[in-house]
């Protein structure tokens, strides 16, 4: 069998890409720009290529066909319109990665599955991704265009700690934080639902779509069975470095308003997506795919990430603005608590 990745170096791709190449044996090709070739496993053939130039990726896609073509990268209607021109004549199945957060906050029950209605007035992103989808879908019904739907939710791997609010250089300024006994804002009261999915049990199921006839004109969700509140999420980490947790609770929507003139999303991010409790059902996709399971629980892998990172200077990008940020949030309500 033979797969195309559009992207294929990323966060949840590459857990994807290794499982292909040295447990499935696959052929396995990447379209991208070639920026982290470390990362690539031996044997895996790469296309050095922008897809954004639709011309130069024809020549370089000239003669070839595939099995399946894995868009990891497609974020907006016009990028999986111009994959359908041209791939449609040059694979057997085409996925494209969509996102839960497509799914309507909140919907109208705490339990999702693949007919919760898509539907997001918070996160452009997500609204961008139902979009795709619609286009994608149309194909299908009109034309037969062979596609499927992955919404994936919250996945990491050893390069990412997954957390609520962190500034826009990523997460280690939260692990920073922790470290030197500072408090650590999460949104909300920190109990709502939350699921995250190490990037090696997200590739099981993944894998198990791919050239498989009951995917085809479908949507599945692929997340781990594990849920959890957001306080124990950061109650993990926090025992994982061994510190004391000093949670600091703030609402999203005071978060979303005074980060906003600070380029922070927490609209999106967090009303949009992760201040909202959901469990998935993935009852659709363990019929089709019976080898799907949780195989990494959080403390598992989150000890796999730390350990990770915190032996790779690279990782530990440090974002003072955030910092001070974070800081000056919790001064400010502390004053007011003072005020009253």
């Amino acid at each position: 069998m033979k797969a195309l990745f559009i992207g294929g170096t990323g966060t949840i791709s590459t857990a994807i890409v290794r499982r292909l190449a040295e447990e499935l044996g696959w052929e396995v090709w990447l379209l991208n720009r070639g920026n982290r070739q470390e990362v690539v496993p031996e044997g895996v053939h790469q296309i050095i290529c922008d897809i954004s130039d639709e011309a130069a990726a024809e020549r370089a896609l000239e003669g070839m066909s595939f099995d399946v073509v894995n868009e990891f990268i497609g974020f907006t209607p016009d990028q999986v319109e111009r994959d359908y021109r041209l791939f449609k004549d040059k694979t057997k199945q085409y996925i494209y990665i969509s996102s839960a957060s497509a799914y309507n906050k909140p919907a109208a029950n705490y339990i999702i599955t693949e007919g919760t209605t898509l539907a997001n007035p918070h996160w452009e992103y997500s609204r961008n991704k139902i979009k795709c989808e619609e286009f994608l879908m149309k194909k299908y019904r009109e034309e037969g265009f062979p596609v499927t739907i992955v919404r994936p939710s919250h996945t990491y791997d050893e390069r990412n700690v997954p957390l609520g609010v962190h500034g826009k250089k990523g997460f280690f300024q939260v692990i920073k934080r922790m470290q030197e006994g500072k408090p650590v804002i999460i949104q909300g009261d920190g109990t709502s639902l939350w699921t995250v999915t190490f990037n090696k049990d997200f590739a099981i199921g993944y894998t198990g779509l791919m050239g498989n006839r009951h995917a085809i004109g479908e949507a599945f969700q692929i997340t781990g069975d594990e849920t959890l509140t957001w306080n124990q999420i950061y109650q993990t980490i926090a025992d994982a470095l061994g510190v004391e947790l000093k949670p600091y609770h703030v609402s999203s929507d005071y978060l979303s308003a005074v980060g906003d003139k600070y380029g922070f999303d927490f609209e999106g991010s967090l009303t949009g997506d992760k201040s909202v409790s959901v469990v998935f059902d993935n009852s659709k996709l363990k019929r089709v795919v019976p080898d799907m399971r949780t195989t990494v629980r959080f403390d598992q892998g989150v000890r796999i990430a730390l350990d990770y990172v915190l032996s790779h200077p690279e990782c530990q990008v440090e974002d003072t603005e955030f910092d001070q940020w974070c800081d000056k949030v919790i001064s400010v309500l502390e004053g007011t608590k003072n005020n009253i």
